[in-house]
């Protein structure tokens, strides 16, 4: 049965919000420190919807409120990104109008001389709204937030392994850094890919920018010049500093049938001058 009281005042409400909505965003404004309000003209529009969720869920109810705020949560991360916004800004942004409309309630509750029960659900059911809203916000803003740290780990992690080609037949590919096993197997790929698109009959690995050659790094290096080795293509470690070349002794690495130079300087006269 429809309780046609309480279609009365959640009617009553909503429509109180939606015609107060530009005074809430002033409201709003003025909440706003210094650092933030050149960021006004920028919100307008996301305040908007946001007010227009909270007032119509009075009347749609939760379910339909719900489904409204995870859209919307995707769609004001992108306002985030695109203006380079904290997160902090929008969750300020969504728990003040807790807040705003919290007054309202409480006007239209003393209008309408509702029960505790009824002042008390609505402002249980509009508490579930706002902390959903935050829900999706924070969730939504984390799930980009590591999408483009993996992406910028990606690019950063092809870039960190260049293959040049020096002469039409010689490329070189220095490596910086430590070498994990993610690393490791991109190191494989663009060995592979790289030498084989670039058409070279050598490659010289340059091990100088690498501070530590334990076993697996050793392991992984010594796969890719087999692999290397497997498409035609002849390679020269070079960088081998004295530590580095004891600790691969200690570890029984035999690098008698590879070629090995100092540095990436003896090894590429080696082949300019040939």
């Amino acid at each position: 049965m429809i309780d046609q009281g309480r279609q009365t005042y959640t009617k009553a409400i909503c429509d109180k919000v939606l015609s107060q909505k530009q005074e809430l965003i002033v409201q709003k404004d003025n909440l706003r420190s210094s650092e933030y309000r050149n960021l006004e003209s920028k919100l307008h529009s996301w305040r908007e919807d946001i007010i227009d969720i909270y007032a119509k869920s009075f009347e749609s109810g939760l379910d339909t409120a719900f489904g409204q705020l995870q859209e919307w949560g995707s769609e004001a991360v992108d306002t985030l990104v695109n203006f380079n916004l904290p997160l902090e800004v929008a969750l300020d942004e969504v728990r003040d109008y807790r807040n705003l409309i919290g007054q309202i309630i409480k006007e239209e509750a003393s209008k309408f001389e509702m029960s505790f029960d009824q002042f008390y659900n609505l402002i249980s059911e509009f508490d579930a709204v706002v902390d959903r809203a935050v829900h999706w916000l924070t969730l939504s803003y984390s799930r980009r937030f590591y999408t483009r740290i993996n992406a910028a780990e990606a690019t950063a992690l092809e870039l960190s392994i260049p293959v040049i080609k020096i002469t039409k037949q010689v490329g070189v590919l220095p490596l910086i850094g430590d070498i994990d096993t993610e690393r490791a197997q991109e190191l494989m790929d663009k060995a592979l890919s790289k030498g084989n698109e670039l058409s070279l009959e050598y490659m010289v690995i340059d091990l100088s920018g690498v501070p530590i050659i334990d076993t697996m790094v050793a392991d992984r290096i010594f796969k890719v010049v087999d692999a290397l080795s497997l498409i035609g293509i002849e390679t020269t470690l070079s960088g081998i500093r004295p530590e580095i070349a004891q600790t691969m002794t200690n570890l029984g690495i035999d690098s008698s049938n590879i070629a090995v130079t100092s540095s990436l300087h003896t090894a590429l006269e080696k082949f300019l001058e040939a």
